[in-house]
C-alpha cells in the first residue's frame, strides 16, 4: 500500500474543526437545541495565560475547554461579552490519538466536544466521569 501526500500530513486545524462540526451536527435534538449559541474554536494549543490560570504546566494536558456560563447558572440579567465557546486544542488531541492508537480521530474529537458541551449544560467533571467510562 502506498501512502498519499494527505496520509503523510497531520490533520490540520481545519480538519479538526470539520470533525467537530460533524459531531455537533449529529447531536440528538434536545442537546442540539441547548447548544445552538455555542461557538466552536480550534487552536493548536491553549494560550499560555489560560494554562497558567488553570494551573496546567504541560500544554499537551488540555484537549478542550468550555468557556462560558453553564446553562444551570445563566440568568436573564447576564450580558455576555462573547458567545459561550467550546475550545478544542489540536496538538494535544493528536498526541492523545497517537498515544491511544485504538480510537478513530473523529471519535476522539467527538468525545472531547461532548465533554465540553456537558460543562455548558452544567455538568461537573465528576458528573461526566460517573457516566463516561472513556478513560478506563
Amino acid at each position: 500500500m502506498t501512502d498519499t501526500a494527505a496520509d503523510l500530513v497531520a490533520p490540520d486545524l481545519d480538519r479538526i474543526e470539520q470533525l467537530a462540526h460533524a459531531a455537533f451536527a449529529a447531536l440528538p435534538a434536545p442537546f442540539a437545541r441547548a447548544v445552538t449559541d455555542v461557538a466552536i474554536r480550534v487552536e493548536d494549543f491553549a494560550p499560555d495565560d489560560l494554562l497558567e490560570d488553570l494551573g496546567i504546566e504541560d500544554p499537551f494536558a488540555l484537549t478542550g475547554l468550555y468557556d462560558g456560563i453553564p446553562l444551570t447558572e445563566k440568568s436573564s440579567f447576564d450580558q455576555p461579552l462573547q458567545p459561550d465557546t467550546v475550545w478544542l486544542f489540536r496538538r494535544p488531541i493528536l498526541d492523545e490519538w497517537i498515544d491511544r492508537g485504538d480510537v478513530a480521530l473523529g471519535a476522539l474529537v467527538t468525545h472531547v466536544l461532548v465533554h465540553e458541551i456537558a460543562h455548558h449544560l452544567g455538568w461537573s467533571d465528576d458528573d461526566i466521569a460517573a457516566i463516561d467510562r472513556w478513560w478506563e
